[in-house]
């Protein structure tokens, strides 16, 4: 009697770990198909056009690519590098045109350009600057107009860039198992620190 009550209770405990264990087996499965179907729901279409269209609205207007890229921030700085490109250049080309001015009046013989005059406006027998320094100046400014003015089409050049490989890595499917990471230790032996990154790759 107590031989089959004991066995019927071994059983039944066994019987019920089994069940737990079950359960547990269950919601261990039902888990990963939930987080991979809202994965899979959450993830976006990839758009093989968007890239493109990215570089040509920013070609169209500068800024214009990376707001629809949704990367307001970066608008600000775009205008910010062409305005400074335009300014550098619009002040250089005053200044050229300025020297070119006197320098060719100075060809022609006169002595009314405004290097002739002094700080309150009268007249000078000698002048301000020279004739090779109006030429030096010319040279000058010409040469820092060039600059400016290739620096704001590089500058423009750089936000269509920018918008194209923004757009590109927006798509970018980026994998769990590699991994660039930065790691800080300490070593033991002489107390000194060591910074650097780690790339980790699973398969």
């Amino acid at each position: 009697m107590l031989n089959k009550l004991f066995i019927t209770c071994v059983s039944t405990l066994l019987f019920c770990c089994l069940i737990t264990a079950q359960e547990k087996n269950k919601k261990k499965d039902v888990l990963p198909e939930a987080i991979s179907a809202d994965t899979l729901v959450l993830k976006k279409p990839i758009n093989p056009l968007s890239p493109a269209k990215a570089a040509f609205y920013s070609a169209v207007l500068p800024g214009l690519g990376q707001a629809y890229n949704k990367r307001y921030w970066k608008i600000p700085i775009v205008y910010g590098g062409l305005a400074t490109g335009i300014y550098f250049y619009s002040t250089n080309n005053k200044q050229y045109n300025r020297y070119r001015d006197a320098y060719k009046s100075r060809l022609a013989g006169l002595t009314t350009d405004e290097f002739y005059l002094d700080v309150n406006g009268n007249q000078l027998t000698t002048p301000r600057v020279t004739t090779d320094g109006l030429q030096r100046g010319q040279e000058f400014y010409k040469k820092n107009k060039e600059i400016s003015l290739l620096v704001t089409i590089g500058i423009y050049a750089l936000n269509i860039i920018d918008a194209n490989v923004d757009a590109h890595l927006m798509q970018f499917n980026v994998d769990e198992n590699l991994s660039l990471a930065p790691h800080f230790r300490i070593n033991e032996l002489d107390r000194t620190s060591n910074l650097g990154l780690t790339l980790n790759f699973n398969f």
